[in-house]
C-alpha cells in the first residue's frame, strides 16, 4: 500500500480468537484496515486467565512474539510490530532492544502480567522505551475469582490506576496506552468501579481517567475492548466530550473483530480532522511507517 494509512488498528494479535493470518487480513479488509499494530502477550503459564481455550498455546505466553514476527514476515507492510518481554526477567531490556534491532519492533505491547507496574524492574524497561520513543500499551485488571482452587484463586493485572500513576510520575519520558476495564472502569467519578468492571450509566464528574489524561501528558488511551466501548457508549453526551477533549492522545483499536468501535466513533458526528487523528493520526505520530 502507498501513502499513510487510513485506519490503524492500534491494539490486535496473531492467532487470536479463532483468526488465522488469512482471517485476520480478510477481516481488516473487510473494515477498511490498512495496519494494524501486532501486540505479543508473554506470562508465565502460572498467570495466565481461566480461559486458556482462547489462546494458541505455545512456549513463551498466550501470544508469544514469535507470531507476531510471523504474521510480519507473511504479510509485509500491513501490521506495526509490538513486543513486551516480561520485564521481571533478567534480560528483559536486552531482549526488547534486541527486537528492535533486528525486526523494527516499535511498540512495547501488551503488558499484561501479575506485577504492579511500578516495579522496579518494569521502570527500567519503561525508561528505556521512554530513551527510543516506543510507547507501551499497559492491561490493568482488579482482582475477579478465577472459578478454580488452582493454579490461581484469582487474576488481576498492573496493579490499579494509582501503580499507572506511580508509573507515569517515574517515567515521564515514556508514553503510556492505558487498556482494559482496570482503566477504563475509571472513567467516572462514582466510586464503584472497581467492583464492576464494565460500568453502566450516566457517567459522573472526577473520574480518574480524565484526571490522569489532564495531569500527565504521557499517558494516552487505546480505545479497544469491550471495556473502552462501554466506557465511552455508556453515556454518550459524556463520551463524545471526552473524545473531543483528548483527541490528540486516543487511538483507535479493536482487539477484537467486530466494528463496534468505529461505529461508536461515527455515531459521535466528530469533526473530520478529529476523527482522522484518532484513527490514524495519533497511532503515526507514536509508530511511523512507510
Amino acid at each position: 500500500m502507498s501513502g499513510a494509512p487510513r485506519i490503524i488498528d492500534a491494539h490486535a494479535h496473531a492467532d487470536w480468537l479463532g483468526h488465522d493470518l488469512t482471517h485476520t487480513l480478510a477481516n481488516m479488509d473487510q473494515y477498511g484496515i490498512d495496519r494494524a499494530w501486532l501486540l505479543s502477550w508473554e506470562c508465565p503459564e502460572d498467570e495466565y486467565p481461566p480461559t486458556p481455550s482462547l489462546f494458541y498455546r505455545e512456549p513463551g505466553g498466550p501470544i508469544p512474539f514469535a507470531r507476531a514476527v510471523s504474521y510480519c514476515e507473511r504479510a509485509p507492510g500491513r501490521f506495526v510490530l509490538g513486543y513486551c518481554p516480561d520485564p521481571r526477567r533478567p534480560d528483559a531490556v536486552t531482549r526488547l532492544q534486541a527486537a528492535r534491532d533486528i525486526y523494527g519492533v516499535q511498540v512495547c505491547g501488551e503488558l499484561k502480567l501479575r506485577m504492579v507496574l511500578d516495579n522496579p524492574d518494569a521502570l527500567r524497561l519503561f525508561r528505556y522505551c521512554g530513551s527510543v520513543g516506543m510507547p507501551v500499551t499497559v492491561h490493568i485488571d482488579y482482582e475477579h475469582p478465577t472459578g478454580h482452587s488452582s493454579p490461581r484463586p484469582n487474576w488481576w493485572y498492573g496493579g490499579g490506576v494509582e501503580a499507572l500513576e506511580r508509573a507515569l510520575i517515574a517515567c515521564p519520558e515514556t508514553t503510556f496506552l492505558g487498556h482494559a476495564p482496570g482503566f477504563w472502569a475509571h472513567i467516572s467519578g462514582s466510586g464503584v468501579e472497581i467492583d464492576n468492571p464494565y460500568p453502566t450509566g450516566q457517567v459522573t464528574p472526577d473520574g480518574l481517567v480524565p484526571r490522569l489524561l489532564r495531569t500527565y501528558p504521557n499517558l494516552w488511551c487505546d480505545l479497544s475492548a469491550g471495556s473502552a466501548h462501554n466506557a465511552l457508549s455508556r453515556d454518550m453526551a459524556f463520551g463524545r466530550e471526552f473524545v473531543l477533549e483528548f483527541q490528540d492522545r486516543l487511538l483507535y483499536a479493536r482487539d477484537q473483530f467486530d466494528n463496534i468501535h468505529q461505529e461508536l466513533l461515527n455515531a459521535f458526528d466528530l469533526p473530520s480532522g478529529a476523527l482522522a487523528k484518532i484513527m490514524a493520526g495519533n497511532a503515526l505520530r507514536l509508530a511511523p511507517v512507510a
